[in-house]
């Protein structure tokens, strides 16, 4: 007599052996003809589609929602003005002196404009992880570590890329300019006495501070990628009231109907990959010919929780060449510098599908 033979569906396989199930469908069927298929249905280097809508917010001067599969994650950008006397290490910065290395407030040059973001911490991003967006986050519990990595990792990036330039953040007094500008209103002629106010020389008052705030409504992996495209997006949708010096109530004041748009550098877009093993318990140390492998572009979060060795790399195309900004790797040994130069060639693809979603 035969012994019955069990069978047990897919989604409960997935469930109890979840590496055998993926290696099973990565080895299974596979030629040229019909290429690795990962459980999701996805090929080994097939990224999910990626959805933008920009000014999802009323209440934010920028925002985007973007969703990467199943994962959904909205930014919303918030700026509030920092007086320069709330600022207790401020240094001084002359106009003229920026107009003559040629920097005028941007962040080239001796990276004056670098140097204020950082110091007076102009850049502020917080990633929350809503509870009941994945099984592991609970209510009533304090921010996981992936919160903070994420948050650390994004913060780290809007600096090294230079996406936002120190000068957009500025708020300068100029007095001869608004005493022209109050004359103008008023039909005034100039009366020829504007060398009597050289006096009173442009300086600057305060600056805004940019609260970058991503919440995941729902969280299937990948989550860095969604959200540095969820904060360029936001940035681009971002608009500056318009804000000036008032000397008679001596504080900045802002304008209710003007805006200024935010001048966001390039189009960074941020491709992470993951490698499986075949064998589950390999050795760290474990050369590519031990054990086989496979790189799953995009991975989900079964994919993530399975794989040990992940990268991300930022790419910026904009220009029409593809320029390097930021490369990541975590854990493994395998993706050496030829895997890595290869790489490019895949986040180049993939920059493409991302300027696409965002226009």
């Amino acid at each position: 007599m035969t012994a019955p033979m069990i069978s047990l569906p897919a989604p409960i396989f997935a469930k109890i052996s979840p590496h055998p199930f993926l290696v099973r469908n990565l080895t299974r069927s596979s030629t040229a003809e019909h290429p690795p298929c990962r459980t999701n249905g996805r090929a080994t280097q097939e990224f999910r589609p990626v959805r933008i809508n920009a000014a999802s917010l009323s209440h934010a001067h920028g925002s985007a929602l973007v969703r990467l599969g199943d994962t959904t994650v909205i930014c919303g950008v918030r700026g509030e003005l920092l007086p320069v006397e709330h600022i207790p290490q401020f240094r001084p910065v002359d106009k003229e002196q920026l107009r003559q290395k040629g920097e005028d407030g941007g962040d080239g040059g001796d990276g004056i404009g670098r140097g204020e973001l950082r110091d007076y911490d102009l850049l502020v991003p917080n990633i929350e992880l809503a509870t009941g967006s994945a099984p592991q986050f609970l209510p009533g519990v304090p921010p996981i570590t992936l919160a903070q990595t994420l948050s650390t990792r994004v913060y780290s990036l809007l600096h090294s890329t230079g996406l936002v330039e120190a000068r957009d953040l500025r708020v300068w007094y100029s007095p001869k300019e608004q005493k022209r500008g109050e004359d103008t209103e008023m039909g005034v002629a100039g009366d020829g006495r504007e060398e009597d106010m050289d006096e009173d020389e442009e300086r600057l008052v305060a600056y805004w501070v940019l609260y970058i705030d991503l919440l995941f409504i729902s969280y299937d992996g990948n989550p860095f990628d969604a959200a540095w495209a969820a904060v360029v997006a936001a940035l681009r949708d971002t608009g500056l009231p318009l804000a000036r010096w008032d000397p008679d109530r001596e504080m900045v004041v802002c304008s209710k109907t003007e805006r200024r748009a935010l001048n966001v550098r390039g189009l960074p877009v941020a491709c992470s990959a993951a490698v499986f093993m075949e064998k589950e318990h390999s050795e760290s140390g474990a050369g590519p010919g031990d054990s086989g492998h496979w790189l799953l572009l995009d991975p989900d979060r079964l994919e993530e929780s399975l794989c040990k060795e992940v990268i991300t790399m930022v790419v910026d195309c904009s220009d029409g060449e593809t320029r390097i900004k930021s490369i990541e790797k975590q854990g493994g040994t395998l993706l050496g510098r030829e895997l890595i130069r290869g790489y490019a060639g895949i986040a180049e693809r993939r920059w493409k599908e991302v300027r696409r979603a965002m226009e």
